[in-house]
């Protein structure tokens, strides 16, 4: 096995994104740049959490699960923040470069003021062979 694991931690984003606190804009925003990314989605889960304190809006968490491997994302409204974990298995194809597309285009359209982007090769050729 091998492929490639990133994440991104995004602070100061944009307080008005339907995405930080909608489940249903979160899926939408989602699968939209999984597509784009050229990745193959094959399930979902989007769930909304209660709020933190009355009065702040509340997080929500979604996962797509993709034939080369997953997308995480989760909100934090409160705090302005969202974290982007995207993982792509390169069995038969290299994806690492529709990996980092996705994780871009995710990471734009939260219009944060600074990211934390982190990239780990997981695995290595002909391992377990």
């Amino acid at each position: 096995m091998q492929g490639l694991h990133l994440t991104a931690d995004l602070y100061g984003c944009a307080a008005d994104r339907p995405a930080l606190t909608e489940p249903e804009a979160l899926r939408r925003l989602c699968l939209s740049s999984v597509a784009a990314a050229g990745l193959s989605p094959v399930g979902e889960l989007f769930h909304r959490f209660a709020p933190a304190a009355p009065g702040l809006p509340a997080g929500v968490t979604g996962v797509v699960l993709l034939a080369e491997s997953h997308l995480a994302v989760h909100t934090w409204p409160e705090q302005r923040s969202v974290t982007l974990d995207v993982y792509v298995c390169n069995f038969g194809a290299d994806n690492s470069a529709r990996a980092r597309a996705l994780l871009a285009a995710l990471a734009e359209a939260f219009a944060p003021t600074r990211v934390e982007r982190h990239e780990l090769v997981r695995g290595s050729p002909g391992a377990g062979a």
